[in-house]
């Protein structure tokens, strides 16, 4: 009786209220946080408790994160084309994964284990990227499921955004009162950190698989729903599929954006802390406080919510990397000087910073909603599993190589693991990367947005074309306009869109 309850509610379509959003948003905690953690502390961890070299620790983050890359691809394929499987059918595409996940994410907290070996944190980290994995990409499709509104997508991805904002905050507050209160020169508070947020995580898939629906088999296209096909056969049309997601213009340039802007913040969250403690001299406790004012971002999404849909995410981009820009130039001048009151204009510096990295994190997940309505005039169905797995693919692949080339050129700089102090080409190198390294990311994805066309008003255009033909229109009744932002948005001639009705 209580799977029959669970599989109505699974495939219900309900209002999107403000309960909605959240128990929708708040799985966002594992990204925002866990993501957080692990790019702000875990290579601290490793190198300082763990008996670790900056390069092995890089190597199991680079190794866990490679592996994880190829769980994603594979990922995207299994959940758009899980309604074959009775499982599906019964629980959902998307939903059976978010269920199954949600027990599974308390292997957080076996990471933060100190004084193990190499293995054990390879096998650790690469479990929970793992598991991770597999259910952020049936939870990113959520919002191209449950509607086609723009603005209630808005407002879904914006409570995502908020919940990210707030375990970001958490992920580096929390880390910091545990260092106050048990001593910074201990393991234990990464511990009960892992472990308080391996039940966060737990609870909140388990909230969002609860109260969120998907299409039931019934309103899935035609195209998409076909004979029962085997293995091989669904693998080699996976590959195909995640190819063919590169012929559509908006999601190339939303991927690069997204690419260059998320690994050059990563790079800055790898080597914050060792910035912290060994070119500025500071306390890991006021890193942690530096890292933690990344709260002002719960405003900011709230805030975010608003610009995106009254200016389109180009004035968004542009905003965050231009805030970003300056305030890394702002860090590398406290680092050349070390000024009286340091710790004060670190404080304002890094606040205006985390203004920039919201929205920097906002803006992409945001986007990528309506990425799958601008491929769906193309491909005549909806793929949005296929492209959630190509953006966490490449994502994490590109998080692996930039995390192990930081780790080598930290130790190829004479970086000293567990060390107090550390020479000054190590300190030099740390700079470089904090400020170089993900200066140029940024702006490569500055100069990038300049150019995105996709906003409210074009997705809604193509939207409107989409139904239209759905519905039976003509191709050669296309106003000039919508032909237009079509092709904008595609990068297809007109004429070559909605294959379904050229084969009538």
């Amino acid at each position: 009786m209580a799977f029959k309850k669970l599989q109505k509610r699974v495939f219900t379509k309900r209002k999107i209220t403000l309960g909605t959003s959240i128990s929708f948003g708040v799985t966002d905690f594992i990204g925002g946080g866990g993501q957080t953690i692990i790019g702000a502390w875990m290579l601290f961890f490793y190198t300082t408790y763990c008996n670790l070299s900056a390069t092995q620790g890089a190597i199991i983050v680079g190794a866990g994160k490679f592996i994880t890359a190829i769980v994603g691809l594979i990922m995207g394929g299994i959940t758009d084309n899980f309604y074959h499987n009775k499982l599906g059918q019964k629980f959902g595409r998307r939903h059976f994964f978010l269920f199954i996940g949600s027990p599974l994410l308390l292997c957080f907290a076996l990471m933060w284990i100190s004084g193990l070996n190499f293995w054990y944190y390879l096998i650790t980290f690469s479990a929970f990227d793992m598991i991770s994995t597999a259910v952020m990409i049936p939870y990113e499709t959520l919002p191209t499921e449950m509607t086609t509104d723009f603005n209630k997508r808005t407002q879904l991805s914006t409570a995502r955004m908020f919940f990210s904002s707030s375990a970001t905050f958490l992920a580096t507050f929390i880390p910091g009162q545990l260092f106050r209160i048990l001593g910074q020169n201990s393991p234990i508070p990464f511990f009960i950190n892992g472990l308080f947020f391996a039940i966060i995580f737990a609870l909140a898939m388990f909230l969002t698989a609860y109260n969120t629906w998907e299409r039931p088999v019934s309103e899935i296209s035609v195209v998409e729903s076909g004979p029962k096909k085997n293995v091989l056969q669904t693998f080699w049309e996976d590959i195909k599929a995640y190819f063919s997601t590169f012929r559509i213009k908006s999601f190339r340039k939303h991927l690069l954006i997204y690419l260059f802007s998320f690994t050059g913040k990563d790079m800055y969250n790898t080597v914050f802390t060792y910035f912290c403690v060994y070119v500025l001299g500071v306390s890991a406790t006021v890193s942690a406080n530096m890292l933690s004012l990344s709260v002002i971002g719960v405003a900011m999404t709230l805030v975010g919510g608003l610009l995106i849909i009254k200016f389109g995410p180009r004035f968004l981009y542009t905003l965050a990397y231009t805030i970003m820009l300056a305030m890394l130039l702002a860090y590398y001048l406290l680092a050349k000087t070390l000024p009286a009151h340091l710790v004060t204009l670190l404080f304002i510096v890094s606040i205006i910073y985390q203004i920039g990295r919201s929205m920097l994190e906002f803006t992409p997940w945001n986007v990528y909603p309506f990425i799958p309505d601008i491929d769906e005039i193309v491909a005549g169905k909806n793929r949005a599993g296929v492209f959630a797995s190509v953006m966490t693919f490449l994502r994490n692949a590109t998080a692996a190589l930039a995390t192990v080339l930081v780790g080598m050129f930290l130790d190829a700089h004479g970086f000293v693991k567990g060390a107090k102090s550390q020479p000054l080409a190590a300190q030099h190198a740390i700079i470089n990367i904090l400020v170089f390294g993900t200066g140029i990311l940024i702006i490569i994805a500055l100069l990038l947005a300049w150019s995105f066309k996709v906003n409210k008003r074009t997705h809604a255009i193509v939207v409107a074309e989409t139904q239209r033909l759905k519905a039976g229109g003509s191709k050669a009744d296309v106003d000039p306009e919508t032909k237009k932002v079509v092709e904008q948005l595609t990068g297809w001639d007109y004429d070559k869109v909605w294959p379904e009705q050229d084969k009538n």
